[in-house]
């Protein structure tokens, strides 16, 4: 029974979705890193919010894990190269409290313009100060999106029903889909010239970090306001505070800050900043939502094998995974096939191309390709898997190719793996029989229809008389038993291959005599 660890506050009902599919489940939330170190190694999968850290460190414990579950939509918590290099998937949930988050750039946009959080105090405090806090409309003003993906686009939403203009920048927004939101796509020194509010809405990043600089908040309208609810690393907070200062940012509200838990910043100084404590995601609608949906996403992973909002990994739908399981480890074992035999000889892998025909080449060809590569590359690296194979692939300059073929194939569907290396290149192809099983039906462009099995016994010779006899016997002799039998060539008296299913290990010796054959040109073992 797989065992799933929640090691943050969870809602119970996510719990109850993991038992209700029949998964071991322990709530821990609390642990010191030390303590979630000690226990970890037996759990499959991990899920967490944003107190759990998935460091290098715990990764290497966790020795059994698959899958991390991040119910939310940051993942700064989880290292997420450590994970796809330890072949984990990482999974966030995007969706769940994206209108929730919109919501609360909106309240702050109103506390903002109409100093309301001031005003409560001031008034609270006795006071009656009603000419002291003079607001700003937010109708006719200029809205700009810095980033107009799921949130950015629902806070758009919102502003036009108040009857804002709504410009965006987002180098990943299309022209049909701002028309479709009814905002102007502009570049961002348009932005910062015209917005009179800058709301932003992208995750952090190398590109993005800074993206309010000291240089890009000089290029702004002079009284602007300033809204972010989505990552603290997006504006220079030393720079947002001399502007405030002077006078050319009339105010800022800030949910989210550079360094967290924020219980110091020179912001909470200024008057005309409104802060909350990273509360984007903190209503009881978003929680439950994010709670169930990585529960249901981590079950589907671990039962079906569906791959929903991963960072480091294609995407398979619940209902594709059942289709594309056959055809994965039909790839898994054509690359591991063409792996095994490039092992055995020298030469510098450079290409692997991966070639899909006939029904293979309407389906979703990520997935199956990171299967061929984890095939291929699980004969030299252990624990490679289909999260890290592309990943191993890149570091090692492998070139990557898919090829998608509208063309009459002599079978329904077939996928073909060509490996090119500095010294030789090699191909390999497979179909699915009876829908389902995997079956080898090239080797090297000679037909050859053959069952992969667990052990193997592969040999190319020159196509002469007397060698099977001289093969056969050979192996008698060592007391190899022969499962199948399988042979092909490319033409008479031209090279021929030899592909033996056994029921066990052939043992080195037994290997070297095979070689040692006469006609022998390439003998050895595969196992599947």
């Amino acid at each position: 029974m797989p065992k799933i660890l929640i090691s943050d506050k969870l809602s119970p009902a996510a719990v109850d979705i993991f038992r209700a599919r029949g998964f071991e489940v322990d709530l821990r939330p609390g642990l010191t890193p030390s303590e979630l170190r000690a226990i970890i190694a037996p759990y499959d999968g991990l899920a967490i919010r944003s107190a759990t850290k998935v460091t290098k460190e715990l990764l290497e414990a966790a020795t059994n894990l698959k899958v991390v579950g991040r119910a939310g939509i940051g993942v700064d918590n989880v290292d997420v190269k450590a994970a796809t290099a330890r072949g984990v998937v990482v999974m966030n949930t995007p969706n769940g409290n994206a209108i929730t988050t919109a919501e609360h750039a909106i309240a702050l946009m109103f506390a903002l313009a109409r100093q309301i959080p001031e005003a409560t105090q001031s008034t609270k405090a006795g006071k009656w100060e009603k000419n002291r806090f003079m607001g700003v409309e937010l109708f006719a003003k200029t809205l700009g999106l810095i980033g107009c993906g799921n949130i950015g686009s629902i806070v758009a939403d919102r502003a036009i029903g108040l009857k804002m203009k709504v410009i965006a920048y987002d180098p990943f927004l299309s022209e049909e889909r701002a028309l479709a939101l009814g905002v102007e796509k502009v570049v961002l020194a348009d932005l910062l010239a015209r917005a009179d509010i800058i709301t932003l809405h992208t995750p952090l990043t190398e590109e993005t970090r800074d993206i309010l600089s000291r240089t890009a908040l000089a290029k702004t309208k002079r009284g602007v306001r300033i809204i972010n609810c989505a990552r603290g690393g997006l504006i220079d907070e030393a720079a947002l505070y001399d502007a405030l200062r002077a006078g050319h940012v009339a105010g800022a509200a800030l949910d989210v800050f550079a360094v967290e838990p924020a219980t110091e910043n020179p912001l909470f100084a200024l008057e005309n900043v409104v802060c909350t404590p990273h509360l984007g995601a903190a209503t009881t609608e978003a929680q439950e939502n994010v709670a169930l949906q990585v529960a249901e996403q981590m079950s589907d992973f671990l039962l079906t094998g569906a791959v929903t909002n991963a960072i480091n990994m294609p995407s398979v739908s619940a209902e594709d995974a059942p289709r594309l399981k056959p055809y994965m480890e039909l790839c898994r074992q054509l690359g591991a096939f063409a792996g095994q035999l490039t092992q055995a000889r020298e030469g510098v892998l450079r290409r692997i191309t991966i070639e899909y025909e006939g029904q293979a080449a309407a389906l979703n060809h990520k997935p199956l390709t990171a299967a061929a590569l984890a095939g291929l590359l699980s004969p030299m690296f252990a624990g490679v898997n289909m999260v890290n194979a592309p990943v191993l692939a890149r570091e090692r300059g492998l070139d990557i190719a898919e090829t998608v073929l509208d063309r009459p194939s002599e079978y329904q569907t077939l996928v073909r793996v060509t490996v090119e290396t500095d010294e030789h290149e090699r191909s390999v192809a497979g179909t699915l029989f009876a829908g389902a099983k995997p079956r080898l039906v090239e080797i090297k462009g000679i037909q050859v229809e053959a069952d992969f099995s667990p052990h193997m016994l592969y040999v190319t010779n020159e196509d002469r008389p007397g060698f099977i006899g001289r093969f056969g016997a050979l192996l008698a002799e060592a007391g190899i038993n022969i499962a199948t039998f399988h042979l092909g060539r490319a033409r008479a008296g031209g090279d021929a291959i030899c592909l033996v299913s056994v029921d066990e290990d052939v043992p080195e010796p037994v290997l070297d005599a095979v070689r040692r054959l006469p006609l022998v040109r390439q003998a050895a073992t595969l196992e599947f």
